[in-house]
């Protein structure tokens, strides 16, 4: 067994790829870990599905991927510029809602919804609003985050957050967790 993903790419994901390449954005989920999203996503058919932090909607197309015909992904992001890549080759999915706001915000008018997934991947909901994000998961459902293990665009001090939040996480007693030490660090947890 290697690393290598055999099975297809989603169907924009190329074109997002290059549209993400030639915006700058440098923030994207590696393909490991989108691979891993959609695998996830596959386990929830009828899921209600949360993404913190879309970019340029190159994890999105892995979660769409696995998502069934009933499900449904809201995914949100700060900044319109990146997120109308994702809307360019995303839009027309009717199961995808992307919403252009500020994290804090959204997460505050929204703390009565529940989601059988949720894929954090800004600062809200894994650094800010964290027990907000976690009350929003739902019994059985997953709560995933990545770049875990050290970043090569991670500001000083960083490490230090990130080690907070694992051993935060870890000494829950409402949520069963995994770590991982490969593609950029994800941690996996499952509300009780």
């Amino acid at each position: 067994m290697n690393e290598t993903i055999q099975q297809s790419l989603p169907a924009a994901y190329l074109a997002i790829d290059e549209a993400t390449k030639a915006s700058g954005f440098a923030m994207a989920s590696d393909i490991l870990t989108c691979s891993l999203l959609r695998t996830l996503a596959a386990s929830k058919p009828g899921g209600k599905f949360l993404e913190l932090g879309t970019g340029t909607g190159l994890s999105t197309s892995w979660i769409l991927d696995g998502m069934n015909a009933d499900s449904t992904l809201v995914s949100i992001d700060h900044d319109a510029n990146f997120l109308t890549i994702a809307d360019k080759f995303l839009g027309i999915d009717p199961r995808l809602k992307l919403v252009t706001t500020d994290g804090e915000q959204w997460v505050k008018s929204h703390l009565e919804e529940r989601y059988d997934y949720v894929f954090a991947d800004t600062w809200h909901g894994k650094y800010l609003l964290l027990e907000e994000v976690l009350a929003m998961v739902k019994p059985g459902g997953l709560y995933i985050i990545d770049d875990m293990l050290p970043q090569a665009n991670w500001p000083e001090g960083h490490d230090q957050k990130a080690i907070r939040l694992v051993a935060e996480l870890e000494e829950r007693k409402d949520f069963v967790v995994t770590k991982q030490a490969w593609a950029s660090g994800i941690l996996i947890a499952v509300r009780k």
